[in-house]
């Protein structure tokens, strides 16, 4: 099967698009003499989600049936190309902390945290809600001392080096891109306007050229849709709808600790929802920058490229304001970019994701609805399409509970 001529074309040059291509000409069955690999990318690579994510990989994360494949094929990507420098990968410890955000003149009366013999800072505070003889002592690795330590209420470990790491996005999404073209990828730049069918098989795509406007048409034996939040542009079958999230870039060096947060009270940010707590995630990188990001929403629905997608400036300001109040390094850091982007994510009500595998029409494929874990499984995905497209068959992962055919039941 795998030595018949085929055309395939990937919609996207996001993350699952990269490593799709990357995968694809890694197959053992890759001819590149009879076999064509085409990317179609609307804007630029890694130029929504992919490039805007936090990087995160975990152990721990969802869903099951593809995480430690997409894990250790991470960890087996960076040793073959030098990830480490390339694109940023390395292990982290990952924890969620609850914390009182301060205002922005410090309390005279904050405590010391005291360091035992493990390496753990014990932190005497004040048990909120609690009467005032009531001490509370929170545990906090030494080497985090970036977050206040008068302001942290409680420290939960959720990860370390040996089941969480991180790969800067961008320059992994791009890195995928580089290495498929070295093997034979080509790239093509334009907007995937339709799907062309015959009968109950794909025929190829129609797009709009990104210089010319001009309207082309491409023919392929299989079309993998790998454009995140734009899927269901095209494919309204898919029940994949967009979810805008906001993020911060700061200058700080830090140690690497990756913090899920839980700030209270909310007393700082501009034009902020009344809310018991706030939840901005924290990820430091080893290039001496600290990502940040806060909660998503709706309120802007999703532009016809992501060339077009707006950054709200006060839901900047807040994710500033809210980590300000527990981090006097963060909130001395220079804040290098704001920005935005759409997740890809399912449907609530519909079926459990991602989406990846094959549709009722023949040479059609899903690899999309990755939500907030789409750099984490993205190289499960492009292997897994990999061996759907030349084998047949997923053959790594036992994929069925994604299997995008459950839309059709």
């Amino acid at each position: 099967m795998g030595k018949e001529i085929r055309n395939v074309i990937i919609v996207g040059g996001g993350v699952i698009g990269a490593t799709t291509a990357y995968y694809l000409s890694r197959h053992s069955s890759y001819d590149r003499s009879i076999h064509k690999i085409t990317i179609i990318e609307a804007t630029s690579f890694a130029s929504a989600a992919s490039g805007k994510a936090g990087g995160l990989l975990a152990t721990w994360a969802y869903p099951s049936c593809i995480v430690p494949l997409s894990y250790q094929l991470h960890a087996e990507l960076a040793s073959e190309h030098n990830g480490t420098e390339r694109w940023g990968y390395r292990g982290l410890h990952c924890a969620s902390v609850r914390a009182m955000g301060k205002p922005s003149e410090p309390d005279s009366d904050c405590s010391t945290p005291i360091v035992d013999s493990n390496g753990w800072k014990k932190n005497t505070q004040m048990n909120n809600g609690e009467k005032s003889e009531s001490l509370l002592t929170v545990r906090v690795p030494e080497n985090l001392d970036w977050i206040d330590a008068d302001t942290i209420k409680a420290y939960t470990e959720m990860g370390t080096p040996k089941n969480t790491a991180q790969v800067h996005p961008y320059l992994f999404t791009t890195s995928m891109v580089d290495l498929a073209t070295e093997a034979g990828v080509r790239l093509i730049f334009g907007r995937v306007t339709d799907i062309n069918y015959s009968s109950d098989s794909v025929r190829g795509v129609k797009y709009e050229d990104k210089l010319t406007k001009e309207i082309k048409e491409l023919e392929a034996s299989d079309v993998i849709l790998a454009a995140g939040p734009w899927t269901s542009h095209l494919f309204p079958f898919a029940p994949v709808e967009a979810a805008r999230a906001h993020s911060v870039i700061i200058k700080a060096q830090v140690s690497p600790y990756s913090i899920f947060t839980e700030i209270s009270p909310l007393k700082h940010g501009r034009n902020q929802k009344h809310a018991p707590f706030v939840t901005p995630e924290i990820y430091p990188r080893p290039d001496g920058t600290v990502y940040v990001c806060g909660d998503t929403d709706t309120s802007a629905p999703l532009p016809l490229s992501s060339d077009l997608v707006t950054c709200d400036e006060n839901e900047c300001q807040n994710i500033i304001d809210q980590v300000s109040t527990i981090s006097v390094k963060l909130k001395g850091g220079e804040v290098l970019k704001k920005q935005a982007c759409y997740l890809p994510n399912l449907k609530k009500g519909t079926v459990d994701g991602p989406l990846i595998g094959k549709t009722i029409f023949k040479g059609l494929f899903l690899a999309t609805g990755h939500s907030c874990w789409g750099i984490q499984n993205s190289c499960a995905t492009g292997k897994l399409m990999s061996e759907l497209i030349f084998d047949g068959k997923a053959k790594s992962a036992n994929i069925e509970s994604l299997d995008p055919r459950r839309l059709f039941e």
